[in-house]
């Protein structure tokens, strides 16, 4: 499964840069992640819920820095096993960062796969919860800088 967007927020590239390369902030942009743990400088692991369809999953996950272009793109390798069910979720992403005058478009490719149980669930009913999950991320990421905007004006 592959997701693709854009998302534009009101901030200068190295402080969007910084704020994504922080887990613990980007974590708190994505519903259900909880027990981030920072295994080294570049791996984190982390359990993540979600409900799917009708299905409540837990997910042990560690997610992996692969590469840093600061302040332009980071790649990451997330790999997990859902807790409770046969299955195994692996995924890679690359985020690149564009200056647009005051602002930083954030363009994002996501190539995700699920097998056992959970690839059985089918991709539209994947794809329909990350498209949720990606429009959350998306919602919070937005406003975490919207509130630091008057800081900065400061």
């Amino acid at each position: 499964m592959k997701i693709s967007g854009e998302i534009t927020v009101n901030a200068s590239r190295e402080k969007v840069f910084d704020a994504l390369r922080d887990a613990h902030f980007f974590a708190s942009c994505i519903d259900g992640v909880g027990d981030l743990t920072r295994l080294d400088d570049n791996r984190y692991d982390a359990v993540l819920e979600t409900k799917v369809a009708y299905i409540q999953l837990r997910f042990k996950v560690v997610v992996e820095i692969t590469r840093i272009d600061a302040p332009n793109e980071i790649e990451a390798k997330v790999e997990g096993v859902p807790i409770g069910v046969v299955g195994r979720l692996a995924a890679t992403s690359l985020t690149r960062l564009v200056e647009d005058g005051d602002l930083t478009r954030i363009q994002y490719e996501i190539d995700a796969s699920l097998t056992g149980r959970l690839g059985a669930l089918g991709s539209p009913v994947m794809k329909s919860k990350a498209k949720d999950m990606e429009k959350q991320f998306a919602t919070r990421l937005r406003a975490a800088f919207e509130e630091t905007a008057p800081e900065a004006a400061r």
